[in-house]
């Protein structure tokens, strides 16, 4: 293997006031990503443009060299979660969400709390799988926690708006709407109508489900409401990467992991057994790194290329945990990058670190702030004045400040 790509989701930040106005990266002991900034090359990149606030989704497709415009997010979700697909059946993620009531339509929660456990997700699947009837054949699958997909089956649109996105399409945070057709096909008008049908019968069958009622009792979030996004209808082209291999479990990079013609090597996600969210994401952090060091020992020789994406390192933005975000990315470095670094060393390794969007904890959302990228090449002698990988010296790397769309030739990637 010659490259590994390290992604480590949203662990972008500003600096803040309960880490002594440091980012989370700043605040961090990271020793082993120090040593490769001291030894590399830093640069800032907008993963879309400027202005623009990235999902995961879109931005990840730019990096891999893709157009961000043709991002069919729930094609990937669904081709993730190991659902076949047929040209013209219309594929969705979805969230179990919870919302006040269907006349006031205010989205309390887009995550259910955050706290629906694996068991509660996969009994209101099922009654939803078994009681929704709709003018076509339909899956509805969930994944992890409160995510999951949709799938109609058919000859559908996927001309259609969003359930609710979180952050952009001038859908406020807070405010439900229905789906609506983005072109004058009325094919898009019959397919929004059809979600939106789904939508309002799981709504009344969720509302009153006994793992709502019991969650209520507890002082929980309800998972009332199915929010729709990303919609697609067919496979997307995309740049393939034949000869890379993929450690990934998340559906989404799953599925892009998949299209892009990698091999995945996935872990088997715990459930989600209580409330305690964030004991949960450290399991899930420290098994995806034992399982990464695992499947890089065993099959990198081969592979030309790896593609790995920390997931947890999100989370803590978008509910406002500095603290747990620093310590998530010491977890990351003491664990994960201390071996990289020794196996670049030794096996003469690219070792390239991103972001994929950023997530300041006083936003508690993804910005459109530029992300820091390292590119360590123990071949390379060009060497930054940089110490340390963090926002504020990647500003002054030699790699500059760029785009999403011209992230694998800057780090030589294609190469």
């Amino acid at each position: 293997m010659e490259k590994i790509l390290i992604i480590l989701d949203g662990a972008s930040d500003l600096p803040n006031k309960h880490i002594k106005n440091q980012t989370p990266f700043e605040a961090a002991r990271t020793p082993n990503l120090d040593f490769l900034a001291k030894n590399g090359q830093l640069g800032l990149m907008y993963p879309l443009k400027k202005k623009i606030i990235p999902s995961s989704a879109n931005s990840l497709i730019s990096l891999f060299g893709n157009d961000p415009k043709r991002c069919e997010r729930g094609i990937y979700e669904t081709i993730g979660a190991g659902i076949k697909l047929r040209k013209g059946d219309l594929a969705l993620r979805t969230n179990f969400a919870t919302i006040d009531n269907l006349k006031s339509k205010h989205l309390i929660d887009r995550r259910a709390g955050r706290t629906l456990t694996t068991k509660e997700s996969h009994q209101l699947a099922k009654s939803l799988n078994e009681e929704i009837i709709v003018n076509c054949k339909f899956e509805f699958k969930s994944t992890v926690q409160h995510r999951g997909v949709l799938v109609l089956r058919g000859d559908h649109s996927d001309k259609i708006s969003p359930i609710n996105s979180g952050w952009a399409g001038g859908i406020k945070a807070n405010q439900f709407r229905f789906a609506g057709p983005l072109d004058k096909d009325p094919k898009s008008k019959i397919s929004s109508e059809l979600i939106n049908d789904f939508i309002v019968q799981a709504y009344h069958i969720l509302k009153n489900h006994p793992v709502n009622l019991i969650r209520k009792k507890k002082g929980l979030f309800p998972a009332n409401i199915i929010l729709t996004r990303g919609a697609g209808n067919s496979l997307p082209k995309v740049k393939q990467y034949p000869n890379w291999m993929s450690i990934n479990s998340m559906p989404l990079e799953v599925g892009i992991a998949k299209l892009s013609g990698m091999k995945n090597f996935p872990y088997k996600i715990p459930p989600l057994k209580s409330i305690d969210i964030y004991s949960y994401l450290y399991k899930l952090l420290n098994l995806k790194i034992k399982h990464a060091i695992k499947t890089l020992k065993k099959n990198h020789k081969d592979f030309s290329g790896c593609y790995i994406q920390i997931k947890e390192t999100d989370l803590p933005g978008h509910d406002n945990k500095p603290y747990e975000k620093t310590k998530m990315i010491e977890i990351v470095d003491k664990k994960l990058f201390s071996f990289i670094k020794k196996m670049s060393i030794k096996n003469n390794w690219q070792v390239i670190v991103t972001c994929d969007h950023s997530t300041p904890c006083e936003l508690k959302g993804h910005s459109a702030h530029p992300v820091p990228v390292l590119s360590y090449n123990p071949n390379n002698e060009i060497k930054d004045s940089a110490h340390r990988f963090t926002e504020t010296e990647a500003r002054i790397g030699s790699l500059k400040t760029f785009y999403g769309k011209d992230f694998m030739n800057k780090v030589k990637l294609n190469n």
